[in-house]
């Protein structure tokens, strides 16, 4: 990885904006004194593991961030290099610091870049033999020290190119006349055929010793030749089937790529056509490696180039200087004249030159790379092509356009499509391809920006239309503005639409830069800049914004109306993914009114025919948008006074009435199918009523409301994903079509209609299907005023009675959850007044029956296997409430009772004090919006000088109540108002004994901050306490209150906050507690009893004979069936002895303790009795004696 070339690639992808921003605020190397102290400590660390490992992840982290700006390290790099190379040439250095250092040098090496850092090293003669005898030493097989040979590797190859011949460094070759030392040529040879054989990072650079060693004048006369042979060798009898034998292979390509780039042509072209034979019979291009593949393709280009002349091609397109400012300097005219004038001297050359057979095998084989399913294979391919194509004859290189033009087609996959694209965007960026051929390219790219092809659940080609706005790019950048002139239109529309009707945002993103650039550099762009301001990169990021807004804007440009809607129409409502296709009618109906006309002329007859055709996507997307462009049509009209009916031409208007009869004909509701077809005739119907279609008393309307009427009875066949989608779509549905067409001339409902319809709904509340009575809960509460005036007490009571029933029984959750938001739409719509009758009104006969079915809703915490569904319906019921307190206090607040609002405050207060974070903060905002609303002033809400002093005004905003922190030490004061102490108390148990961290840790936090305050005053206390014991008693055998509510009152108890009550011999509030806690001694509960112990242990504080009941009740849990339970109380009570020494005799006091800690609780029951009767003797308390009960006994 770390010599993996920088490719020149157009990234179309997206960039984390933070990225960006830290990339421009680094304006130097900040950690240099950092860094030197750093580098500077090594020796006094180097053999301490832990802080060695600090120091490299320290160091990684600092070089880290300038991977994006690399260039910042350079002033700096010198005397970091030289420091850690001094380390490394000392001979006083131990092998552990030598080997730091080169982990150091890495780091720099791998963030500067090889090529760069390379430069740095010491490359003086003396540095061959040391690094030479250094890199001996190495172990080739040690997997901690591989950044030391690395480095000496890439070192080698810098010292090795002294300008001396090799020879000379050899001396005397006999050593005291004994032992021959072998030269210096060889030695470096042998080690680089060594590392290339190597299965780590120093294969990469071995690669590169061999491009710099190999090319040396000495080297190559006599050891080239031999070299190429043991690489072939190497190859062709390496088989690729194991890791081992890959690494082997992708090191000696790498090493003969690389030979092939930097060695002289006229040394190597002898050896091509040998390799060339080699890999062909090797056949690498069909091997599953894909990293053997790259190298593959890389190597084969490089022996392309080998075979041609290195020469630009005269003919090629040239457009002026690489430096924009230069461009400018020069005119137009001087730049086609510099363009032309080579051409014509060298063509007589061009034509003598005799091209070598072995190019056509090449470029055969860089085509098929092309297609490779790598895009990494692919990228190389097409940079192979554009570098060999340019040493090309101008006929020979029309050929290979040729070529890579029929990668193009509709038969290949969309990996050719990749490639190709990429391929033309080379060859346009070097000035391949000549502007007589972009009559063929520019129709293929035009398609390549719309490439989607579906696969399985999925599509593929976005990687084809990314490919694509790089085309786009590096034209911009190829050719004169004269050139692309007649394809501007074609360009530009097609990068707009890719830009804002993408499904990928990378290549919306990618589209808006390639635009930008054409903009640019071309400035022929119709309205560049303007559309620029609007569809940046930025702002195409959101596709909500991209269809609905963006599009628009851009659709109001004449030049790009049309092309925006007819790709909408060909290929975004027929696409695969639901999504697109709703935003696609949606951004159709915001583009109507830029062409009303051909919207209806053309668009819709498309449209209606495609609305009955066989494809199912395609009539999903049609009928959605017959609906929506008819609904567009309508407002058109309205603001020119005239009717839809003269917009739309009487076939149309018959179409889209038939198409409901079609499908219903063809049986199109059932199955799969039907899960599309019923919401979007829904949605059809919702937007024909809404547009005032003609059809009053036409049969259609029976049958589209059979349509809605059999979706509701049949949403339990349909699958999970689309059902709730469907609900909205019916209501949505019905909701207009009642509106339009059952409301006869005076206002009124169609008796008729209306007592079907609600005798209807009304009987699908009592369905046993679920979302049957959802969807009937929803019905009735979407239907319009007039069609439940004169019924509003028989829905009600429907309503009421489902919610009664269902929540009783735990069942129908969701049910119950649309019937609460009903029964708030329904009286919203039907309005209130105070002497109304209670069948047509909200009045002051029926609001006290409305609320109570509310509040009762608020105490709805069904729970099964999802968790606390109830949630839902109290959700439903805190909306509902205050849309009904708001709209009863703006038309007859005089109905609105004190106890009514007292009740409804208090239980959002309990809301707002429980632990689940979403509907603490609803429950919070409600109570908020409520207490300070204005406009209406709701009355009678109980302490609201002092609600308003604990929440200001400015709590609105600035309060989050989905934060713990904040939250509840606001709620939490509400305990000192008497009428909410109950319900907030009631609420804050449930936190305080979660099971939640932060919920618990702040809730007792904010409850004990109260408990402070008054834990001196006895009266307070008192009530405070009085309050609890009614929680408790109200709840005793409700486990959802019962165990966190002992939870909280153990940790009370622990924090002493009753301690003013121990001074009392028999405290009332203590008897109390025991009383209740005796109760749930006989639970089977777990947690529950646990929870009751802690509770015993912490009420032993008490005086009196209060004491001596708590003992004997932990010392009959002593003898609990449960061992669990046994051993708890015993650990527990040990505990308790400790914090208080005055239970017992201090004479016993060690003897209980150690019978506690010593006995083995979890034994039998008769070996437990025995000691638990002793403790009972111990501590003065009677042996409880067993109960006969049938056949067994229970202590």
């Amino acid at each position: 990885m770390a010599l993996s070339e920088t490719e020149n690639s157009y990234q179309g992808g997206e960039e984390e904006a933070d990225v960006i921003v830290k990339t421009c605020v680094l304006g130097g190397f900040s950690e240099s004194s950092e860094t030197r102290t750093l580098i500077g400590s090594l020796p006094e660390i180097h053999e301490d593991e832990r802080v060695k490992e600090v120091a490299i992840e320290k160091f990684k982290v600092i070089m880290d961030r300038y991977q994006e700006q690399p260039h910042l390290l350079d002033p700096h790099l010198e005397w970091m290099t030289e420091m850690l190379l001094n380390f490394t040439r000392s001979e006083n250095s131990p092998p552990s610091l030598v080997h730091l250092s080169f982990k150091f040098l890495f780091v720099i090496s791998k963030v500067r870049g090889y090529k760069i850092f390379m430069q740095l090293l010491p490359h003086e003669v003396s540095d061959v033999h040391p690094v030479l005898e250094l890199m001996s030493r190495q172990d080739p097989k040690d997997l901690e020290t591989w950044e030391t040979r690395y480095m000496l590797l890439l070192w080698l190859s810098v010292a090795c190119l002294i300008p001396f011949d090799l020879s000379r460094l050899d001396g005397h070759l006999e050593s005291e006349g004994v032992k021959i030392r072998e030269p210096v040529m060889e030695r470096i040879l042998a080690v680089a055929k060594t590392y290339l054989l190597v299965s780590d990072s120093p294969r990469d650079a071995a690669s590169v010793l061999v491009s710099k060693f190999m090319t040396r004048p000495d080297v190559k006369h006599k050891r080239l030749g031999d070299f190429l042979d043991w690489s072939l060798t190497t190859i062709s009898q390496t088989s690729a089937h194991s890791v081992i034998e890959i690494m082997m292979l992708d090191g000696v390509l790498q090493s003969l790529a690389k030979l092939f780039k930097h060695g002289k042509r006229d040394d190597l072209l002898q050896y091509a056509p040998i390799v060339l034979r080699c890999l062909e019979q090797k056949e690498l291009s069909e091997s599953s490696e894909a990293k053997l593949r790259k190298i593959y393709v890389k190597l084969i280009q490089r022996l392309g180039l080998t075979f041609l002349k290195p020469r630009l091609a005269a003919w090629r397109y040239q457009r002026g200087n690489r430096s924009l400012a230069a461009n400018l300097a020069i005119s137009h005219a001087a730049a086609a004249a510099a363009a032309v004038s080579p051409e014509t001297e060298t063509q007589e050359q061009d034509e003598d030159y005799d091209i070598p057979e072995e190019v056509e095998t090449v470029i055969e084989h860089l085509l098929v790379g092309l297609k490779d399913k790598e895009t990494v294979v692919r990228w190389s391919a097409a940079k192979g092509i554009g570098r060999v194509t340019g040493r090309l004859p101008q006929e020979l290189a029309d050929d290979v356009v040729g070529s890579v033009l029929d990668c193009f087609s509709f038969q290949e996959t969309d990996n050719a499509w990749h490639g190709g694209c990429l391929a033309l965007a080379e060859l346009g960026r070097r000035g391949l391809l000549l502007p007589s051929r972009l009559t063929d390219v520019v129709p293929l790219i035009i398609k390549s920006l719309s490439y989607d092809e579906k696969r399985g659940a999925c599509s593929v080609g976005s990687n084809v239309r990314d490919a694509a706005c790089y085309v786009c790019w590096s034209f911009s950048r190829a050719y004169e503005p004269k050139e692309l002139q007649p394809f501007v239109t074609q360009i530009a529309s097609a990068l707009l639409i890719t830009a804002v009707f993408d499904r990928n945002v990378n290549c919306r993103r990618a589209a808006s830069a390639a635009f930008q650039e054409n903009v640019g550099r071309q400035g022929t762009f119709p309205h560049g800049i303007d559309i620029l301001t609007a569809a940046d990169y930025f702002s195409v990021g959101n596709i909500s914004n991209c269809y609905l807004n963006i599009s628009v804007y851009i659709a109001s440009f004449p030049e790009y109306t049309k092309s925006i809607i007819d790709h909408l129409i060909s290929r975004k409502i027929n696409h695969w993914d639901s999504a697109i296709r709703e935003l696609a009618t949606k951004a159709l109906h915001n583009l109507t009114p830029q062409a009303p006309d051909y919207m209806a002329t053309t668009v819709l007859p498309q449209l209606l025919t495609a609305a009955v055709a066989v494809d199912l996507h395609g009539r999903h997307g049609a009928i959605l948008a017959c609906g929506e462009i008819t609904y567009a049509l309508y407002k058109v009209a309205l603001l020119t006074n005239r009717s839809v009916m003269d917009i739309i031409s009487p076939e149309s208007v018959d179409a889209l009435k038939n198409i409901h009869n079609v499908l219903h004909e063809r049986k199109q509701y059932r199955g799969f199918g039907g899960g599309l077809m019923r919401p979007a005739i829904c949605s059809l119907i919702e937007k024909l009523s809404l547009s005032k279609m003609p059809f009053k008393d036409d049969p259609i309307i029976t049958g589209w409301q059979c349509l809605i009427d059999d979706t509701i009875k049949s949403l339990h066949l349909f699958s999970s994903g689309p059902k709730m989608n469907i609900v909205v779509a019916v209501v949505t549905a019905l909701s207009a079509l009642c509106e339009e067409y059952y409301q006869d001339k005076t206002n009124q409902a169609d008796a008729q209609i209306q007592d079907v319809l609600i005798s209807q709904y009304l009987d699908g509340l009592k369905s046993s299907q679920v979302l049957t009575r959802c969807g009937s809960a929803r019905a009735l509460g979407c239907l319009p005023g007039f069609m439940v005036h004169s019924k509003l007490k028989q829905i009600f009571e429907g309503l009421q009675h489902m919610c009664a029933v269902s929540q009783k029984e735990g069942n129908f959750t969701e049910a119950r959850r649309d019937a609460v938001r009903s029964v708030a739409q329904v009286f919203m719509k039907a309005g209130v007044c105070r002497h109304g009758c209670p069948d047509s009104v909200l009045c002051s006969e029926n609001i006290a029956e409305v609320y109570g079915v509310l509040l009762s809703s608020l105490n709805d915490y069904t729970t099964d296997s999802r968790g606390d569904v109830g949630a839902w319906v109290r959700e439903a019921a805190m909306t509902s409430l205050k849309e009904l307190t708001l709209m009863v206090a703006n038309s007859a607040p005089e109905i609105l009772s004190p106890n009514l609002v007292k009740s409804m405050m208090c239980c959002l207060a309990q809301q707002a004090a429980e632990k689940i974070d979403h509907y603490r903060a609803h429950a919070g905002n409600i109570f908020l919006h409520l207490l300070h609303n204005t406009e209406p002033v709701v009355p009678h809400i109980p302490h609201k000088v002092e609600l308003l002093s604990i929440f200001p005004v400015e709590t609105i905003t600035s309060l989050n109540w989905n934060a713990p922190s904040q939250a509840f030490k606001y709620i939490a004061q509400l305990l000192g108002l008497p009428e909410y102490q109950y319900h907030t108390l009631l609420g804050l148990s449930v936190s305080v004994g979660g099971i939640t961290e932060s919920t618990v840790h702040h809730s007792s936090q904010s409850l004990f901050v109260f408990l402070k305050e008054i834990q001196n005053d006895s009266d307070a206390l008192t009530q405070f306490a009085q309050t609890l014991l009614r929680i408790f008693r109200d709840n005793l055998h409700n486990d959802r209150v019962c165990v966190p509510l002992l939870k909280m009152l153990s940790q009370m108890l622990a924090n002493s906050f009753f301690e003013i009550f121990t001074t009392q011999e028999n405290h009332q509030v203590c008897v109390d507690f025991l009383v209740l806690c005796k109760e749930l001694r006989k639970s089977r509960d777990v947690v529950k009893l646990r929870a009751c112990v802690d509770v015993f242990c912490g009420l032993i504080q008490f005086q009196g004979d209060v004491r001596k009941k708590v003992l004997s009740q932990l010392l009959l849990l002593l003898c609990h069936p449960f061992p669990v339970i046994r051993k708890t109380t015993s650990s527990e009570m040990y505990e308790m002895l400790l914090t208080y020494d005055d239970i017992t005799d201090p004479d016993v006091l060690d003897d209980v303790m150690t019978l506690l800690s010593d006995t083995e609780w979890e034994s039998d029951l008769t070996t437990v009795r025995t000691h638990r009767n002793q403790l009972c003797d111990w501590l003065g308390v009677p042996r409880p004696q067993p109960i006969t009960k049938g056949p067994a006994q229970v202590s």
